[in-house]
């Protein structure tokens, strides 16, 4: 891929595309816990993540709010101090961190239950209202 047109997907792409680059890397701990061999998912508010590169490097903490928009994580306990003495928070990019521990939703139940496999199935299973089709000639 050229650089300019990877660049050009992160400034002006859209949002639904842009969520899809705010995966993190899972923990080997959270994966074994798990039991699953999904490598990333999509960090959300309330996350534990651990900071893997930058000045803030090897701090944990939960995430306080994610920026679609400017494709940024903030963590909880994580801030800076501007010139007027005001706290704010410091944004990460999603590949400088790690999951730590989930929170839990529904949804992520669902989707890790069936991760276990890459279809979301087990082998020799077919969709549900599907017929397999046997070749002519049998």
């Amino acid at each position: 891929m050229q650089r300019r047109r990877e660049r050009r997907k992160v400034y002006h792409g859209k949002i639904h595309k842009k969520k899809n680059m705010l995966h993190v890397h899972i923990s080997k701990e959270l994966k074994a816990k798990l039991g699953t061999k999904i490598r990333a998912l999509l960090v959300n508010k309330g996350d534990g993540v651990k900071v893997l590169r930058g000045d803030n490097r090897g701090k944990a903490g939960k995430v306080a709010s994610v920026s679609v928009m400017k494709r940024k994580v903030y963590l909880e306990g994580v801030t800076v101090r501007n010139r007027r003495g005001v706290e704010s928070l410091v944004p990460f990019d999603p590949s400088n961190l790690m999951l730590t521990e989930l929170k839990d939703s529904p949804f992520r139940k669902e989707m890790l239950k069936g991760a276990s496999s890459p279809s979301g199935r087990q082998h020799g299973e077919h969709r549900p209202g599907s017929q397999r089709v046997q070749p002519e000639g049998e």
